[in-house]
């Protein structure tokens, strides 16, 4: 069902969205605008874009957050929401930005598991809110859809059904995959499997930040009955709305992994990947599937997919691929400033559609 703004709000909307993955890549910060056309459709423009790489200490904090004890972790969360306050504010004045309506941050998952009732992203947006007193501030978008019973993800759907209505399907390959689609007039969504979170680091192993064009898991050896394992792990035997963490990955995929070298667990991870995803597209007769992510730039995961599902993947220009994520979180924030739904019930299995996030 389309929601459409009161009069007063059906003009350009300007938005920052932040937004960084569990591959850690780096922060991803976007500046957007939307309107609502008279007909309720939503219409985007990408306006400035960039990836700043985080830098060792960054990247092993992250990495290592799950592990601290409480205190600790306050500590991140604060110390990582004033990192990225002076981003954003960095970003907005090299950019010469003047016209910020909202911004929305994802900040950094730490822990994730909607079973045990929690989900956690660090990154205060208090600290955004104090660099920039004058525009709305959004974060912490999961925990709500978590106590209304909901797995906290995906939250992406809301943007692929407004945005991008003219594909059957998005799958997004990033730390995980997850795909979202229009299933009995309903949207669904749901996490398929891990990919960079995997794929980035044995590519690490062998003296590379990530798999560029998949040319390592292409020259890799396939075990045949590491795969099998692989593929009768119960998490895909579960019926969706489902989602993964690291947790997940550091319990069930890394030990079975380590039997293996680097190299052939990069391939046969690579084609365990295309396997799951391949089914899931075959399972709900997908043809027309746009990916996007940092994984759509892996040529060999997605030769893979298109052999052994037959379907018609487009993967657009770089700009998308991207930030796909960071322009669906701002999108998200333009929906909660106005209190509209930004969350779909039938993706995250929550009891109810809702407007999510913590406003500033």
């Amino acid at each position: 069902m389309q929601e459409s703004f009161p009069l007063a709000y059906s003009k350009q909307i300007h938005a920052l969205g932040l937004m960084s993955g569990t591959s850690l890549d780096g922060l991803d910060i976007g500046y957007f605008s939307f309107v609502q056309d008279p007909d309720l459709n939503w219409h985007y423009e990408i306006l400035q874009c960039a990836t700043l790489p985080y830098s060792d200490f960054w990247e092993q904090s992250l990495r290592g957050a799950s592990l601290l004890n409480a205190e600790e972790l306050l500590e991140l969360n604060t110390l990582y929401g004033r990192y990225l306050a002076q981003h954003v504010k960095e970003f907005v004045q090299k950019h010469s930005i003047s016209k910020i309506d909202v911004v929305a941050s994802h900040g950094h998952t730490v822990l994730h598991n909607p079973k045990k009732g929690y989900t956690l992203q660090i990154g205060d947006g208090r600290a955004i809110k104090l660099e920039f007193p004058n525009c709305q501030v959004v974060y912490d978008f999961r925990m709500q859809d978590v106590l209304l019973g909901g797995n906290g993800a995906p939250l992406v759907p809301i943007g692929d059904a407004h945005l991008f209505s003219n594909y059957q399907a998005c799958l997004n390959l990033g730390g995980f995959s997850n795909i979202s689609f229009q299933w009995n007039d309903v949207r669904t969504a749901f996490d398929i499997s891990p990919v960079n979170t995997v794929l980035n680091h044995y590519a690490s192993q062998l003296g590379h930040p990530y798999d560029k064009d998949g040319t390592l898991a292409r020259t890799g050896n396939l075990d045949s009955e590491l795969l099998a394992r692989l593929d009768s792990l119960e998490f895909y035997t579960y019926p969706a709305p489902k989602s993964l963490g690291m947790e997940w990955v550091e319990k069930h995929i890394f030990p079975l992994l380590s039997t293996t070298d680097p190299h052939g667990a990069l391939t046969t991870f690579t084609h365990h990947c295309a396997g799951v995803i391949s089914r899931t597209l075959v399972q709900y007769d997908l043809h027309s599937v746009l990916v996007t992510g940092g994984g759509a730039y892996n040529s060999y995961l997605v030769e893979l997919i298109k052999d052994y599902s037959g379907c018609n993947l487009f993967v657009p220009e770089a700009q998308l691929i991207e930030y796909k994520e960071a322009l669906i979180f701002a999108f998200m924030g333009v929906l909660r400033m106005h209190n509209i739904n930004n969350v779909l019930a039938s993706a995250t299995g929550a009891q109810r559609d809702h407007s999510t996030g913590l406003l500033l």
